[in-house]
């Protein structure tokens, strides 16, 4: 195995690599948010790859091909010695109808007794007997899962589920040894303050990228009372691999998520004018586009790991030098200038 820069993921025992596996696209299709089809051999193959890299933890969730996701990480750690197998960190509190409607979204549901059943699930999808972080994955408000206009919210309001009660949930499975470490992922500063207030928030996991800028409070909320910080999506979705274009856009399968995403359509133009301003930067080091805008999201103050996915083994090659990449003042100049003048993206360019 080799060796990638870590860090102490907050105030827990868990030395992370910089870098993180993100399992998202493993799921594979047949559901909402799905990627397209996915070969499992491809799925697992790519998981070794990056722990051979150097990459010594993977991210998934149960919503993720509701269940395959954590089905394909539980096969791809099976396959490696139990001393190079890496942490894993899965999620509860997405509740889809599968079998009725495996199309529909996941409803953002925490209720204390589903948590308990899903653990359960997720240890004996993935055959562990410990998760080393479970995260509460959207706030438990009872919505489906858009990124569109939500329903009806009176229909939301029977669902929801108040913070302190799911968190508390939560804190009992860390107590009773079924997980590791506890974290909120989507979750705001006032939510993360309310949830500290009943038990210690071990490490939270916003959405951060420099065309998704706006979870900087969260993250300077993580620093100031020693949570750990991963981020996901810090590629935004491929847009930052310097791989994309209107015409790979237009060629991406009706069963991507992505085709029908703003930022792949009507901000398109200004997300790929940001993407060209890094390749200079890229160029002048030696390496890729990703790892440039990986390196970006590590500077931020607080961030612990970034979460990166890959379809194939040899994508990881594109991003890994990503954990040791250091960025300079004037590179750093250069991005917020391009920030500004394309217009991609919201929320503070530096720290």
């Amino acid at each position: 195995m080799n060796a990638l820069p870590t860090t102490r993921l907050g105030g827990t025992d868990l030395d992370i690599s910089r870098i993180g596996f993100g399992a998202w696209a493993l799921g594979g299709a047949g559901w909402s948010f799905a990627w397209g089809a996915q070969d499992d051999a491809d799925s697992i193959a790519t998981v070794h790859r990056a722990v051979a890299a150097g990459v010594n933890w993977i991210d998934t969730a149960p919503a993720y091909g509701l269940g395959h996701s954590e089905e394909v990480v539980g096969k791809a750690l099976a396959a490696l010695p139990e001393s190079e197998r890496p942490y894993v960190f899965t999620k509860a509190g997405l509740v889809w109808d599968h079998p009725v409607d495996p199309g529909r979204a996941p409803r953002k549901l925490l209720r204390p007794a589903s948590i308990r059943t899903e653990v359960e699930d997720s240890l004996r999808r993935l055959g562990v007997e410990r998760i080393d972080l479970y995260q509460a994955h959207w706030p438990g408000d009872g919505a489906l899962l858009t990124f569109g206009p939500d329903e009806d919210p009176a229909t939301t309001a029977r669902h929801a589920t108040a913070l302190e009660e799911y968190w508390a949930v939560l804190a009992e499975l860390k107590a009773e040894g079924k997980v590791r470490a506890i974290a909120l992922s989507n979750h705001d500063t006032a939510q993360l303050a309310a949830a500290e207030a009943v038990a210690h928030v071990d490490a939270i996991q916003p959405q951060f990228s420099l065309l998704h800028r706006e979870a900087a409070p969260e993250l300077a909320w993580a620093h100031a009372h020693g949570a750990g910080a991963i981020v996901y999506q810090p590629l935004h979705s491929g847009l930052l691999t310097g791989a994309f274009s209107a015409e790979r856009v237009a060629a991406l399968p009706d069963d991507d998520w992505r085709k029908g995403s703003p930022e792949f359509t009507t901000g398109l133009a200004a997300n790929l004018a940001l993407v060209d301003a890094l390749r200079p930067i890229a160029a002048a080091h030696g390496t890729t586009v990703s790892a440039v805008a990986l390196a970006w999201t590590l500077a931020w103050p607080g961030v612990t790991g970034a979460i990166v996915g890959a379809r194939r083994p040899g994508q990881v090659a594109g991003w890994i030098g990503a954990g040791s990449l250091e960025l300079t003042d004037a590179d750093r100049d250069a991005i917020a200038a391009a920030a500004a003048v394309t217009g991609a993206g919201d929320g503070p360019t530096r720290p």
